[in-house]
């Protein structure tokens, strides 16, 4: 289901009686042929210029508002198609199966550039980079072992992120026990995930406690129940965690909300910031672990047209997102922690423990 930008046709028809009609009659007939001249439209049929480049997206099965992850994509592709004129549309895949036709039909409409959102769509984007080397792919997520002119896969150092939070999260707990409610293992960007957040919550907190669970189902699913996402925070809660980790777009949504609902308990986002995409969190949002998405997408859509793509891998930032409403709860004393903690990590005298040695 393309939603294309929306082209209007204009069609102005000036009749040269209609002139005559609202003309005096002792204007002469030359006068009147005149102006039903310089009034007459462009020929019905000739359709306004193409735009010079074209954007297709292609969401994993979460959807394009998910709020996280396919969500901040296609801002990215949006916000490149602002900069530069472009037509950007977008297609949601409902199956896993549809991915290798679901870029087909933006091949088959002509787009310049393909962004493919999640690991999942990897060897669906490989083979049609091959196949089209005259289109330009971003593969988010989607790590690129041998380099191509065409295809970009745009990573991150997810577990570096989660670090970051799991490192606050050891600090804030109370209980000494913190928890993730995640998508699939099948994922490596879920699996660095929690594994950055698990040791660095061990990292500041040598007695915390981590319980994490992976949802049970595959791609088509593992991304998209929220209510799985929320029954399985519930689960944490009664177990004794006091903060706990959302990461699996709308099934860690699920989980942040679920967390919301519960006194004294704080929750973390993922992706992006998500105190601005699901407000219903805010009540327990500390922050988000941030893999700078938006920005990534647009920097490679824009040196696609510039003619100065990066083929192969291109790293994204990650980051923590503002405190917000909880700035007050985060000491002075952990912000230095967590700025120690950022140096060591990109210093490399910190190490994540992702990938497992």
């Amino acid at each position: 289901m393309i939603r294309a930008t929306k082209r209007l046709f204009v069609l102005i028809a000036v009749l040269a009686l209609f002139g005559a009609a609202c003309t005096s009659s002792d204007e002469p007939a030359s006068t009147v042929a005149a102006a039903a001249a310089a009034t007459t439209a462009p020929p019905a049929d000739e359709p306004e210029p193409e735009p010079e480049f074209r954007i297709g997206l292609v969401t994993d099965t979460g959807k394009v508002d998910d709020k996280s992850f396919n969500q901040s994509a296609w801002e990215g592709a949006q916000q490149a198609a602002a900069a530069l004129g472009a037509d950007v549309n977008y297609i949601e895949t409902e199956e896993a199966k549809d991915y290798e036709n679901n870029i087909g039909l933006f091949l088959e409409d002509g787009v310049d550039v393909i962004i493919t959102v999640g690991f999942g769509l990897g060897d669906a984007t490989l083979a049609a980079a091959q196949a089209n080397p005259d289109v330009f792919f971003i593969g988010v997520d989607q790590f690129q072992p041998e380099a191509m002119p065409n295809l970009a896969g745009l990573i991150f150092p997810e577990d570096k992120s989660g670090f970051l939070a799991g490192a606050l999260a050891g600090m804030l707990t109370e209980t000494n026990i913190v928890g993730a409610v995640l998508g699939t293992d099948l994922v490596p960007p879920v699996v660095a995930f929690k594994e950055g957040w698990e040791n660095g919550a061990r990292h500041t907190n040598a007695d915390v406690q981590t319980i994490s669970t992976y949802h049970p189902g595959g791609l088509d699913v593992a991304f998209g129940d929220p209510d799985w996402g929320a029954s399985t925070a519930r689960q944490v809660l009664d177990q004794g965690a006091d903060i706990i980790f959302g990461a699996g777009g709308a099934t860690g949504n699920g989980a942040l909300i679920e967390v919301a609902s519960a006194d004294g308990a704080y929750c973390v986002g993922v992706d992006t910031d998500q105190w601005n995409t699901v407000p219903e969190a805010q009540p327990c949002l500390v922050t988000s672990a941030m893999k700078l998405i938006t920005p990534g997408v647009a920097a490679l859509i824009e040196a696609a047209q510039a003619g100065e793509f990066p083929g192969g891998n291109y790293l994204g930032d990650v980051g923590l997102a503002p405190f917000h409403d909880f700035d007050d709860v985060v000491t002075d004393d952990m912000r230095a922690t967590l700025e120690e903690v950022l140096a060591g990590l990109n210093d490399g005298s910190i190490a994540t423990g992702y990938p497992p040695s």
